[in-house]
């Protein structure tokens, strides 16, 4: 069976993205022929040759309609492995299903238009990349063929986003120059770049290697308590770890010490054992108060459970985040009432550029290192240890209006 990778694409709007997947699922033969003749169709009436932009719009249509294709995930195929594109239109709805999305991204592709260059979103969306933690990266120059594959422009493009991205302590596995109009570079390679030594985009996504799992303690958020014949059943997702039968752990945040008497997966008999991802049931002993939101933990390596911590946070809505205004936050089953006590650092997304030392708001777009605190303690870890323990959004009025990671220290 071969493996599954999460990637995320993103850039500038405009700059090629829909045309890039819609060339990877088409040359990856990962869609039926019917669709194929229908985009074939429409760009025909249209009086254009084959427009793979379209493909993706008839993909969103039906998505929207809930048919066939998730509504967040993209699939495509190589000799190697499967993929899974996470669908992020923009860097509003990138943060919302980077961070609330049921999977993280293993790679990332950033898009880059060769004739119009680095914009304001490309920078955003690296920072963005950074703050969440996906490190292995793909930089990809499209429309190539609007500079006539010209090496030099390659070079000094290159050059221009290698140097930004260090500011970010990011840096790319490839850095390809391609056309997804014309398909060239992205499952073979071209005469029209005889210059280009390197992979193209099919063989270098190959390259990528999935992230090592270093072992981390156990940390199980709590979904949800159902009875059945008058025995408590636990459900949840374990986040990092894994978890036996006849195990000793600790229910946060009362510390409370309990025995895992049995393991359930859904669909099947009870199990001895399980791994992080693992959506299992659990019937624990003693038969202890627990609610939606409380995390089952190893016991010698416990999270921290803390009222007042550090976050870095980009903030999306168009009403300012203010000092001392209530918003809910939440971070993987917990939901709780929480306030900002201070900005220390308010940040320029796209440059980097410290805008205001202690600020007093935070408009959109900007990113920020703040002091939270919630009104009753939150159990997590820093971003940095237990990335799935350490992502929060921010909402009011049920609308989320920022996200960001709990802090250990400076993010560059």
């Amino acid at each position: 069976m071969k493996e599954s990778f999460n990637i995320v694409i993103v850039g500038h709007v405009d700059h090629g993205k829909s045309t890039l997947i819609g060339r990877l699922l088409y040359d990856t033969r990962s869609l039926p022929k019917e669709k194929i003749v229908e985009v074939r169709k429409i760009s025909k009436e249209l009086g254009k040759e084959m427009e793979l932009a379209f493909l993706m719009d008839h993909l969103k249509e039906e998505r929207e309609k809930n048919i066939t294709i998730d509504t967040t995930q993209i699939f495509f195929k190589s000799r190697k492995r499967n993929y899974v594109i996470i669908d992020a239109p923009g860097h509003v709805e990138f943060t919302k299903n980077m961070l609330t999305g049921a999977s993280r991204a293993d790679g990332s592709l950033l898009i880059i238009d060769a004739h119009a260059g680095i914009q304001e979103q490309t920078r955003r969306h690296a920072y963005l990349l950074k703050m969440l933690g996906i490190k292995d990266l793909i930089v990809v120059l499209n429309k190539m063929d609007l500079v006539r594959y010209k090496e030099h422009v390659f070079n000094t493009l290159k050059e221009e986003i290698l140097t930004f991205l260090k500011t970010l302590n990011l840096y790319p596995s490839f850095i390809i120059p391609l056309s997804s109009k014309e398909g060239i570079h992205i499952s073979k390679y071209s005469s029209l770049m005889p210059w280009y030594q390197g992979h193209y985009l099919i063989n270098a996504l190959d390259q990528l290697k999935m992230n090592e799992k270093t072992k981390k303690p156990l940390r199980l958020p709590i979904q949800d308590i159902y009875e059945c014949d008058g025995t408590k059943i636990i459900v949840g997702k374990i986040t990092s770890g894994t978890l036996k039968q006849g195990q000793k752990v600790t229910l946060l945040p009362t510390r409370e010490q309990v025995q895992v008497a049995s393991i359930m997966a859904f669909g099947k008999s009870k199990k001895k054992n399980a791994q992080k991802n693992e959506n299992i049931g659990l019937i624990i002993t003693p038969s202890l108060p627990i609610k939606r939101g409380d995390v089952l933990s190893d016991s010698h390596q416990s999270a921290k459970i803390k009222n007042i911590f550090g976050a870095h946070l980009f903030w999306i809505s168009e009403k300012p985040l203010k000092i001392n205004e209530p918003f809910t936050l939440r971070c993987n089953t917990q939901s709780v009432h929480c306030e900002v006590l201070k900005i220390e650092k308010r940040i320029n997304s796209s440059t980097l550029q410290v805008l205001e030392i202690d600020a007093s708001l935070l408009n959109t777009n900007e990113a920020a290192v703040v002091v939270l605190e919630a009104k009753v303690p939150l159990i997590h870890d820093p971003f940095n240890f237990i990335e799935e323990m350490g992502r929060f959004v921010i909402e009011q009025d049920f609308n989320i209006q920022g996200a960001g990671v709990i802090k250990e220290d400076t993010l560059f």
